[in-house]
């Protein structure tokens, strides 16, 4: 198999150096074998006998090359979008009111609901695109705008299709338990099993990656939650929870118990969770575009997470109602301005962390045997892509080894 040198290039490869930030390699190179990284790292080291192998080279023209971006916490396939709801939560209408009113969730599940596969995926679409112009190689979408077996396969389906006609990796986590359905009003134990129903079903046709569930007053309490990850661990499914994003239930430390690959937005995080989490080994995935779209106060606890030595990832959150964003690079210049994240962990957050919380170990950083995603700036510090607010300096992306 032919070998392509990519050279006159700075490498962030993202692997873990104190000593060096970003991984940091000023006059790095890389060699791509079929899809995957065969050799990383400073230019005079490459070894020649690798060089000699070499049939293509690349010329990188001074860019900075990055692990390829991994959105990690995405509901990208709904229906309709809630702007309307926008309006009203600024003349003071809170989410939870809008949510216990028939708005919110249930809004977006009808108008999902309604649509066709056609209709979901060209609005879909359009969406991932944005994400992938910035150089988005992975990223997982939920489930959990269907609740029903017909429309919560439909969802998955497209999102499965949108990997097959773009460029990308698409990762499907099956989020039944996002809310309660009208058809169970005042039913929400038999949704539950539901719920469960539908994961073995769905499973069985081979849909789901893993099982995320909405852990909070206006959605599951924490045993209804434990159900469904009993299940889930029962047919050997991930598990993942939004947790702690408008009270404390104490989720994350009951999602640890399950080796949850992650708990998710955690502004009310305890300290016995984080601990919990910690020695669990889940990632705390922050989303900077929910706290500021919803007008939050409570910051996630940053410094304990610190404390506890728990990987913070970082995400779009992209959704109709709480984040409608597609730009991972705005999520960086926003850790850092309202989490004060610095721009290395907030990098971090959407690589090596981000894959963490996928559970990939594949990709996420640039080192030999891992996979050929990268993305080509046209920058020269790391640090220019969490500092600049609505710039692109993405000049090229590759995915398994192909110039996309």
């Amino acid at each position: 198999m032919s070998l392509t040198l990519w050279e006159n290039c700075t490498l962030a490869t993202m692997q873990m150096n104190a000593q060096v930030p970003y991984g940091l390699f000023e006059n790095g190179a890389l060699v791509v074998e079929g899809d995957t990284l065969l050799w990383v790292g400073a230019l005079d080291e490459l070894p020649n006998a690798i060089r000699l192998r070499c049939t293509q080279q690349q010329d990188a023209h001074g860019a900075l090359i990055t692990p390829g971006l991994i959105d990690c916490h995405t509901h990208l396939v709904y229906g309709a979008n809630r702007s309307a709801e926008f309006e009203m939560r600024l003349r003071g209408v809170s989410y939870v009111e809008i949510a216990r009113s028939g708005g919110g969730i249930a809004s977006t599940v009808k108008a999902t609901r309604e649509a066709s596969i056609d209709e979901l995926t060209a609005q879909s679409t359009v969406r991932l695109r944005a994400l992938m112009d910035e150089g988005v190689t992975t990223l997982e979408i939920k489930s959990g705008y269907g609740l029903s077996l017909e429309h919560e396969r439909k969802c998955l389906q497209v999102a499965r299709s949108l990997a097959k006609s773009n460029a990308v990796d698409v990762r499907t986590t099956f989020l039944g338990a996002h809310a309660l359905p009208a058809e169970f009003t005042e039913r929400p134990d038999a949704y539950i099993e539901e719920v469960i129903r539908m994961m073995g079903i769905l499973n069985e046709e081979g849909w789901i990656d893993a099982v995320d569930a909405f852990c909070e007053r206006i959605a599951f309490s924490p045993a209804q939650v434990r159900r469904v990850f009993e299940a889930a661990q029962a047919l050997n499914l991930p598990v993942k929870l939004h947790a702690e994003q408008l009270s404390n239930s104490e989720g994350a430390a009951m999602a640890a118990q399950f080796g949850a690959l992650s708990c998710d937005h955690l502004e009310w995080l305890s300290e016995a969770g984080a601990m919990a989490m910690a020695k669990a080994k889940s990632v705390a995935v922050l989303l900077p575009g929910a706290y500021y779209f919803l007008r939050e106060t409570k910051l996630p606890p940053i410094a304990l997470l610190r404390e506890q030595g728990v990987a913070m990832a970082l995400s779009t959150d992209c959704n109709p109602g709480s984040s409608p964003c597609t730009s991972l690079l705005l999520m960086l210049n926003m850790a850092c301005t309202l989490f004060r994240l610095t721009p290395e962990e907030a990098f971090a957050g959407v690589t090596r962390n981000a894959a963490k919380a996928l559970g990939l170990h594949d990709r996420g950083v640039l080192a030999a045997g891992k996979r050929a995603d990268f993305v080509l700036w046209d920058i020269k510090n790391p640090a220019e892509l969490a500092y600049a607010m609505g710039g692109n300096p993405c000049r090229q992306t590759i995915v398994r080894g192909q110039v996309r």
